[in-house]
């Protein structure tokens, strides 16, 4: 941080209120100049609402102020018209089939004859120069879309800077590192750095909290709207954070309830995509983990499996009854359910409420003659199972877009146990969750165990695989390389087999 001036950015007693929510109660922070402030909290917790008031989505309640350090080094208020704030969401809002240049160029006005744009020697030079600011080099006339998720990031970062007049503006990253792995956040934190050192101040907002303790000067945490810590990191560790933003001491699951039965799912030598001659069986109350790096054949399973993507060759059945590939009716007539990696276009329709949402899977339970929906009954069933995940807020009209990430998830994970499936097919059931709604998740899923469901988890977290599951397959080049029993399941050994290392060889993992 650079000392003895005004902040850059000063938030102070900001409140927001939806029908029924209050989303921001009297939320105050400073940023300055060369500082990271990573803000922190539950699914829910604000986080998302603060971040869309300085962007201009929402507009607060009257009573708050949004201040901002002009040219002269004073405070002055701030509107969305305004340019001291950039954003760079999780998405990157990058157009995949343009250039580096031609993504720099967007909003802006095009050089050239009629409607083809030309793009100049000087405009692929300053594109190069802006990338090189943050110690790398790539192709900046290749498209986006091809470049490694951190180089995207960089782009990102690159566009959302270039042009600045000053150094001393803000740059919030909401979630930036959900698509980014091992050395890839370490590139993009690079170029953070860079950022803060040339005077400008950083918003981070992350679900990683040992990414936070990494980059982060300050931490700042939202429980239910409020501001419960501003804390300089280095007074942090990363249980301290988790009990400030759960509120409490997030326990480790149990796993000690349920055992192996017999056989549910039975696969045998199924391929597709990145996917060769995979084989399981999955017994009833046992969670299987799958894991393996990006590109593995990981990603693809649970969806193949369910019938959601095709497969070629071998046989998959659910308590003897072989399923057809493709055919995701059979699946859940067969009693599997399958909760994909995003839940915003596979898992739930975010314009529906929560309880039209929860009840879409099997409305037969709840017909009445002539085919009507028992309203009351539907309600009741909703409220109950808003119960049994802790949906906050418990509100069954209130559409799923308007719920946090973490509540959004629980919806979907609710909808699919109140079928009491046979076999649950998770795929990164926790991404993009706060620690809180992630040890609910999970003691969702332990619950399911227990119950007989047998579960697959499929996670590029390797805490989630060696804190929930009986065994893990571990994915390379498309094929399973090794199978981890509970009893020798670590981070490290999963890290190790991950990237095909030498058994003998450490990783940065400790046993």
């Amino acid at each position: 941080m650079i000392a003895g001036s005004a902040p850059l950015l000063r938030v102070h007693e900001l409140s927001k209120t939806f029908p029924g929510l209050k989303a921001l109660d009297e939320v105050s922070l400073d940023v300055h100049a060369g500082e990271v402030v990573a803000v922190l909290g539950h699914n829910g917790s604000g986080k998302s609402t603060l971040v869309k008031i300085l962007a201009g989505v929402h507009q607060a309640d009257a009573g708050g102020s949004v201040q901002v350090r002009n040219a002269e080094g004073r405070l002055t208020a701030w509107s969305a018209a305004r340019e001291e704030l950039h954003f760079i969401h999780q998405d990157l809002g990058l157009a995949d089939i343009l250039s580096t240049v031609e993504n720099l160029g967007l909003g802006k006005p095009a050089r050239g004859r009629g409607f083809a744009p030309v793009h100049t020697a000087a405009e692929r030079r300053h594109a190069q120069q802006l990338i090189a600011r943050f110690g790398v080099r790539f192709d900046v006339t290749a498209p986006v879309g091809g470049l490694s998720p951190a180089q995207r990031a960089i782009v990102a970062i690159a566009r959302a800077m270039d042009g600045w007049t000053r150094q001393d503006n803000v740059l919030v990253l909401d979630e930036p590192t959900t698509a980014l792995h091992g050395d890839e956040v370490r590139i993009l934190f690079d170029a953070v750095r860079r950022v803060a050192a040339s005077g400008a101040g950083v918003v981070f907002i992350s679900h990683r909290l040992d990414e936070v303790l990494s980059l982060a000067d300050r931490a700042v945490v939202l429980r239910d709207g409020r501001v419960v810590a501003d804390e300089t990191t280095s007074r942090l560790d990363h249980d301290a954070m988790v009990k400030l933003i759960a509120g409490r001491e997030v326990a480790d699951v149990d796993l000690t309830g349920g055992s192996g039965g017999p056989p549910v799912l039975t696969v045998s030598g199924i391929s597709g995509e990145e996917i060769q001659d995979f084989s399981l069986t999955l017994h009833a109350g046992e969670i299987v983990g799958v894991g393996g790096l990006q590109g593995s054949g990981r990603e693809q399973l649970s969806a193949m499996l369910f019938g959601a993507r095709h497969r070629r060759g071998g046989r998959v059945e659910v308590a003897g009854r072989e399923l057809a590939s493709g055919d995701t009716s059979a699946a859940i007539g067969s009693g599997v359910a399958y909760v994909p990696a995003d839940r915003r276009r596979g898992g739930a329709i975010m314009d529906l409420t929560v309880r039209e949402n929860l009840t879409l899977p099997s409305l037969r339970p709840l017909r009445r003659r002539l085919g009507r929906i028992d309203r009351r009954a539907e309600l009741a069933e909703t409220r109950t199972w808003m119960r049994v995940v802790d949906l906050r807020p418990p509100a069954p009209e209130l559409p799923l877009k308007l719920l946090s990430g973490g509540n959004q998830q629980k919806v979907v994970m609710a909808k699919w146990l109140r079928l009491e499936p046979r076999v649950l097919l998770l795929d990164e059931p926790t991404q993009g969750v706060d620690v809180g709604a992630k040890a609910a998740i999970h003691e969702l899923v332990v619950a399911a165990k227990n119950s007989g469901t047998a579960v697959l988890v499929c996670s590029s977290d390797t805490k989630e695989l060696v804190s929930l599951c009986d065994r893990v397959l571990v994915f390379k080049d498309g094929r399973v390389i090794s199978e981890v029993a509970r009893a020798q399941l670590t981070e490290a050994r999963l890290v190790r087999d991950e990237l095909g290392l030498d058994a003998n060889l450490k990783t940065d993992n400790t046993e």
